[in-house]
């Protein structure tokens, strides 16, 4: 299904870096060793510290996740829930115990039976009931019971993986923005640098106020730029925090850079890959959603179908005087009951209709699906090969770029070209970095897509 992943955070920090980020195939950063505070899994009503900072690796952050996100602890819950409510079914169908206790005081009343008159005293009874009952509706519902708890399993397997896809997407957010906010600050350099050497040829004479000011601007512009991509970046860190249920006061350390992460090899193998519908998660929750329609036809026939109850009783009694009585309560009892219902005015009969209805409507939903699923795996393979063409065609306009400009800014210090030159190639440089940011988180979200969708 469509990847649904990116949240406000990620958008933001893109548009900030659409605006000017250099290329990330510079040098990856250098982070320091550290291994990820140890991780007590969340117990009921248990508080934890929270650590001063976390360095993580991409799957330590997934895995994580997967520890402390409320999210899947509800839909664990939800499994539990079901599971409960499975044997909940089976229990309806084991025998029942009750049992009762009685006092009866008559006050010394004597029944008068004509010739003689019959004690009636006080006394105590215990009574014990084992009951049985069995229908069809029993059996059904047994059966839709063990479909929902399938269905709950499914969920969660579900809920376990679009929370590591959302962790996947912020975690090469947050590099690409961290990656581009460094190759920000080295443009930023080689622009204060070009800015001082400017007001020193106005100073001499050989150059014009102005060049020094466009300059100027444009650097002001980076600054700018600058500061709107670190905050971009930690509301990325934010929105990881959230997933990862970690206190705001935590630092997040990233512990591998994007050249271990993306791999066009990869990518373009996952492009070839066949589609095994089975697999995908959606589809599966679907076809227990479809036979579980399909049960729901016989619940609603047997609703009104023959029900069986087999019970035995056990009485005793203690009276509390020696007088003659008479006890005509048996100690034992033994019963069974069949109810037949025989005529219910066509009532079950529309009902039983109205279910077919259903389960053709959920039917048809299916075959829609499986056909929706599949076409939307030829057009996410069609979409990651052509982030891949675009991300490499990008990569190569990045590094022109970088030529074009590191180019223009020795002739400026030369007095060989213009500072409109500079700007020029600088725009030029900044939209190539921007486009080839975009093409890449685009082969990320489309790869993810993929990997979804096949359940990999």
């Amino acid at each position: 299904m469509k990847q649904n992943t990116i949240n406000s955070a990620i958008g933001a920090a893109i548009l900030t870096i659409a605006l000017a980020l250099p290329s990330a195939a510079s040098a990856q950063p250098s982070r320091p060793p550290q291994l990820p505070e140890p991780v007590k899994p969340a117990g009921e009503y248990q508080f934890r510290v929270a650590p001063a900072r976390l360095a993580l690796t991409l799957q330590q952050a997934q895995e994580y996740a997967l520890q402390h996100n409320r999210t899947i602890e509800n839909a664990s819950i939800d499994v539990v829930k079901a599971e409960a409510a499975k044997w909940q079914a089976i229990s309806s169908m084991l025998p029942q115990v009750s049992s009762s206790v009685d006092y009866s005081n008559n006050f010394g009343y004597k029944m008068d039976l004509g010739g003689f008159s019959i004690s009636m005293p006080a006394y105590a009874s215990l009574g014990i009931t084992t009951a049985m009952g069995f229908s069809g509706a029993q059996i059904v519902s047994l059966q839709v019971a063990d479909i929902s708890r399938r269905m709950a399993d499914i969920s969660l397997h579900k809920t376990e993986q679009d929370i590591c896809d959302q962790v996947r997407v912020l975690y090469y957010s947050a590099l690409v923005t961290e990656e581009s906010l460094k190759l920000l600050e080295k443009n930023l350099e080689s622009l204060d640098k070009l800015y001082d050497m400017s007001l020193k040829s106005v100073e001499v004479g050989v150059a014009e106020q102005t060049d020094a000011d466009q300059i100027l601007v444009q650097a002001s512009t980076m600054r700018n730029t600058i500061a709107s991509t670190r905050r971009s970046l930690e509301m990325v860190y934010n929105s990881m925090r959230l997933q990862m249920n970690i206190d705001p006061s935590t630092e997040i350390i990233l512990l591998q850079d994007l050249g271990n992460l993306v791999n066009a090899e990869s990518a373009a193998e996952l492009a070839s890959e066949e589609f095994d519908i089975e697999r995908n998660y959606d589809y599966r929750l679907l076809r227990e959603s479809t036979e579980l329609a399909r049960k729901q036809i016989a619940l609603t026939g047997w609703s009104n179908g023959p029900t069986l109850r087999v019970y035995h009783q056990y009485n005793t009694r203690k009276y509390f005087s020696d007088e003659a009585r008479m006890n005509m309560t048996p100690p034992n009892m033994f019963g069974a009951q069949l109810n037949i219902p025989l005529f219910t005015s066509g009532k079950n009969y529309t009902a039983v209709k109205d279910a077919r209805l259903a389960y053709r409507k959920q039917l048809n939903t299916l075959e829609d699906t499986e056909l929706a699923l599949k076409v939307q795996h030829r057009q996410l393979v069609y979409n990651l090969k052509s982030a891949l063409e675009r991300c490499q065609t990008q990569k190569q306009s990045v590094e022109v770029a970088q030529r074009v400009f590191d180019n223009i800014a020795l002739k400026y210090e030369h007095g060989v070209a213009s500072s409109m030159d500079v700007t020029n190639s600088g725009t030029s440089l900044i939209a190539a970095q921007s486009n080839y940011v975009q093409a890449l988180m685009e082969m990320v979200n489309a790869q993810i897509s993929l990997e979804q969708l096949l359940n990999r």
